[in-house]
């Protein structure tokens, strides 16, 4: 959306956002989301270009074709396990990393920090 459109609905009382904004959700459910969102992009982008069907990529799972098209839509019943299999069964790799950052200067101390990141990778 454009910054003019937005801020003409603004000035009109409404508030624009995200669907996890309606949905009030907090940083961690975000974080979640995304994470399930993009692995499921994933899948789809990595089977279309092995050209797979969904019904190959089923056989290769041992589900059915509806089970992948949920996969692929990151549906709610769909776990993470799934997604992660659904993955690395057309050829994904996931590499996890963990980083420490320091407080910033200035700042009270809590601890460190620790962010792991989750590298997606494809080969074709």
């Amino acid at each position: 959306m454009d910054a003019t459109k937005r801020k003409a609905i603004e000035a009109m009382g409404w508030k624009v956002g995200d669907a996890a904004d309606f949905l009030e959700m907090n940083d961690e459910e975000r974080q979640l989301l995304d994470t399930r969102v993009e692995l499921a992009l994933a899948v789809r982008r990595q089977r279309e270009a092995l050209h797979l069907s969904q019904k190959q990529l089923g056989a290769m799972l041992k589900t059915s074709q509806p089970r992948v098209a949920k996969i692929e839509r990151a549906a709610s019943d769909v776990s993470m396990d799934q997604l992660v299999r659904a993955f690395t069964a057309v050829g994904g790799r996931i590499v996890v990393k963990t980083t420490t950052t320091k407080p910033k200067k200035g700042r009270k101390a809590s601890g460190r920090k620790n962010t792991l990141v989750l590298e997606v990778a494809t080969f074709n």
